[in-house]
């Protein structure tokens, strides 16, 4: 009986531990070197959110040593209005890759109480088409400079700065994700206003429904990943 006893003793022990360490708040690096589909926690800054959405809420998150992917976080509609630039959390979920982008799934947190952090774009212009890129996934970044390229709809010749979703199937009514190319050094790269992120009544919508091909722009956004780099984009400059 006693055995039995320091058995089951142990193996609460021993869970307790496991729990234990599965909760332990990781660095950014710690992150980056975990396993795929395996539990994580880290403490990170709430930078913005895409929609809010029947319990969910997908969230770009950055801390001093790098940044975060939440994708369908549980949340209440009341807790998605805390969820403002600079907030600190504390997210516990798995860490999940999807067509090149590395994320947290499964997610919950808790806000944390902490002086706000809002993180500056950091210039990647020089990186694009780099392997160096990767290395600044879901940060907030800026691109500068690039020249805007024709997009084009299979069937058509007419040449667009601009297509509502990928294909051109899109509306701006119906709220379709914007997308559209840019140059430089001789290379063609797309980019997207994420419309649950920036909506077809945000600035940066309009911005991308007024461009031409030709203009030279300036961007800011998040480092979205979809096999290759895929910016979601919410600021525009025409220079």
């Amino acid at each position: 009986m006693k055995k039995i006893f320091a058995l089951m003793l142990a193996l609460v022990l021993a869970l307790g531990v496991a729990c234990a360490e599965e909760a332990a708040v990781m660095t950014h690096d710690e992150y980056v070197a975990a396993e795929l589909d395996t539990p994580v926690t880290v403490e990170t800054y709430v930078q913005a959110h895409q929609s809010w959405w029947d319990g969910k809420i997908t969230v770009y998150a950055q801390s001093e040593d790098g940044a975060y992917f939440l994708y369908n976080m549980a949340c209440s509609e009341e807790d998605a209005a805390k969820l403002v630039p600079g907030t600190k959390i504390k997210v516990s979920g798995f860490k999940a890759e999807w067509s090149g982008e590395v994320e947290i799934v499964d997610a919950t947190f808790e806000i944390l109480e902490a002086d706000p952090f809002v993180a500056e774009a950091t210039d990647v212009t020089e990186l694009l088409g780099t392997d160096d890129l990767i290395n600044h996934q879901n940060e907030f970044v800026s691109f500068n400079a690039l020249t805007i390229e024709p997009s084009k709809i299979e069937g058509d010749d007419t040449e667009y700065a601009f297509l509502y979703s990928w294909d051109g199937s899109g509306t701006h009514d119906g709220n379709s994700d914007l997308y559209f190319n840019v140059g430089i050094n001789g290379q063609t790269y797309q980019f997207t206003v994420e419309s649950y992120l920036c909506g077809n009544d945000s600035e940066v919508y309009a911005a991308v429904e007024n461009l031409k091909v030709g203009d030279v722009v300036d961007l800011e956004g998040f480092l979205y990943w979809y096999n290759g780099a895929n910016p979601h984009i919410t600021a525009v400059t025409v220079k």
